[in-house]
């Protein structure tokens, strides 16, 4: 692989083998589960897969905190490594030791402690709403070359997204990857790694069919906070 960034990063062990086993039980015993969807509905020759929406549902809170909580760790690995996700949509300042503040910067990001790091992602950043999603084997799969920026609603919220997330739940089975278009770079899919990439048409991606086996996951996005919220006052950053 070429020494240029990607910006599409795996780390592995997000979840222990026995939390992705975990949920994938919980997944089958649910009978929670519905058609997967795309922006304009149920499209099975789009994507083909059932999927459980955890957002809103009391019974799945403990599993949706569990894997925000491991988003957040790698996120926090991503923005040290690429600060510039978080510093170039925004002209961020930061407070100082000096009691004032200051222009966030690259430098300054990767020197903060992870706590101060924290603050500022929450006050930027937020996580969306996450689907547990089966695809079965020889046939489930999401085939169509996408993105995850579209102007789906009124609102824009769509729009939102910065980032995409997936933590592979289980790896019991042959292709199945995710495959980027223009890096031209599959992830195999490895029960508890997480995938993290930009939402945006250059990480134009798809969901290859899974052989010999059913593909667990569980995928979701990090958005901006709306600018209501972003711009109306944060905790120790804002817009310049």
């Amino acid at each position: 692989m070429s020494d240029t960034p990607d910006f599409i990063e795996v780390y592995p062990d997000a979840l222990s083998r026995a939390q992705c086993d975990a949920l994938i039980e919980r997944f089958k015993s649910s009978g929670a589960d519905g058609p997967g969807l795309v922006g304009g509905g149920h499209r099975p020759e789009l994507k083909d897969s059932r999927d459980i929406t955890l957002g809103g549902k009391p019974e799945w809170r403990d599993a949706e905190a569990m894997l925000n909580t491991a988003v957040f760790r790698g996120l926090m690995a991503y923005l040290r490594r690429y600060p510039y996700t978080l510093i170039a949509p925004l002209m961020l300042e930061v407070a100082g030791e000096d009691g004032g503040r200051h222009r966030l910067t690259a430098e300054r990001l990767q020197a903060m402690s992870d706590e101060a790091l924290a603050g500022v992602m929450q006050t930027v950043m937020r996580p969306g709403s996450i689907n547990l999603q089966r695809y079965t084997g020889g046939r489930g799969g999401y085939p169509y070359w996408h993105c995850e920026l579209f102007p789906r609603d009124p609102g824009g919220e769509t729009l939102h997204r910065h980032l995409l997330w997936t933590i592979y739940l289980n790896d019991g089975f042959s292709e199945g990857e995710t495959e980027f278009l223009h890096q031209q770079r599959k992830i195999a899919p490895k029960a508890g790694s997480l995938l993290i990439a930009p939402a945006a048409f250059t990480h134009t991606h798809r969901g290859n069919r899974p052989q010999g086996g059913d593909k667990f996951i569980a995928t979701s996005w990090v958005l901006f906070q709306r600018a209501e919220a972003l711009f109306g006052g944060g905790r120790g950053a804002r817009g310049g």
